[in-house]
């Protein structure tokens, strides 16, 4: 991996990389809610459906050390299903380093679902080294079918809902940190990472630019209604490898 910015370029090792990439407690409190997505070079956030074709084993590189860096992986239902998601899986070096920086070996996955429609058997839920955890509304946990086959193999988690379709933001963290987890690393989809941002939770963007053009109508990065201002971002490195780039912005404040 390159760094191309903050100049002047350099080759980065695995130590450099992490180092990159290290969490920034912005608010002194341990916390920091980050994002991050990969987007083709025309800002299509996926390509029949799924971000996989966008990306490539350097991206899956980098995703593997964001989550090997976070308390707890962050994502919607639509996403674990749309991407037939697996769980978080550091390896053996990157355990040991996040034990020796007081984390657990293996951060837990949160997926946030209004309705509770997950499948518990799939390998979200049965490969998982760490218990995921399953973020609903008080209606949906009431739900006793659903709860009860999704208890077997998460922690069912209740909050606040905006509407019955969409859970705030701000709950969501609130659930999170109430549990020590506050290190958040949010991996979509557009609908969730959309309410963080207009919520303005959002801390960082690490953004992934795939060089491939998709062309139509793509999906976007943040799903919802249409900001009322632009946010800013302040750029923070641009590293690069077989053609990608990694972008990481903080969120101007």
């Amino acid at each position: 991996m390159q760094r191309l910015f903050p100049g002047p370029p350099a080759e980065l090792d695995r130590d450099g990389l992490t180092a990159a990439y290290a969490v920034n407690d912005a608010t002194g409190d341990g916390g920091n809610v980050r994002a991050n997505f990969v987007l083709s070079a025309d800002g299509a956030a996926e390509v029949g459906g799924s971000s996989r074709p966008l990306g490539g084993p350097v991206d899956l590189r980098v995703l593997a050390l964001l989550r090997g860096l976070c308390d707890v992986v962050l994502v919607g239902a639509g996403t674990v299903r749309a991407e037939d998601y697996g769980p978080a899986r550091p390896d053996p070096a990157r355990q040991a380093w996040r034990q020796a920086h007081g984390l657990a070996p293996v951060p837990p996955i949160a997926v946030v679902s209004a309705r509770l429609d997950l499948d518990p058997g799939a390998r979200f839920f049965t490969a998982a080294a760490a218990r995921p955890l399953v973020i609903t509304t008080a209606p949906a946990a009431r739900a006793a079918d659903s709860r009860r086959a999704l208890a077997e193999v998460a922690d069912i988690v209740e909050v606040t809902a905006t509407v019955p379709t969409a859970l705030a933001g701000w709950a969501i963290l609130a659930a999170l940190a109430e549990r020590g987890l506050r290190r958040v690393l949010c991996e979509g989809g557009p609908q969730l990472l959309g309410e963080l941002v207009r919520s303005h939770l959002l801390d960082e963007l690490c953004l992934t630019l795939s060089p491939q053009l998709v062309g139509g109508q793509p999906t976007r990065m943040l799903g919802g209604v249409p900001l009322s201002a632009g946010l800013p971002l302040q750029l923070r490195h641009v590293l690069t490898e077989d053609g990608m780039l990694f972008l990481r912005y903080a969120v101007a404040r």
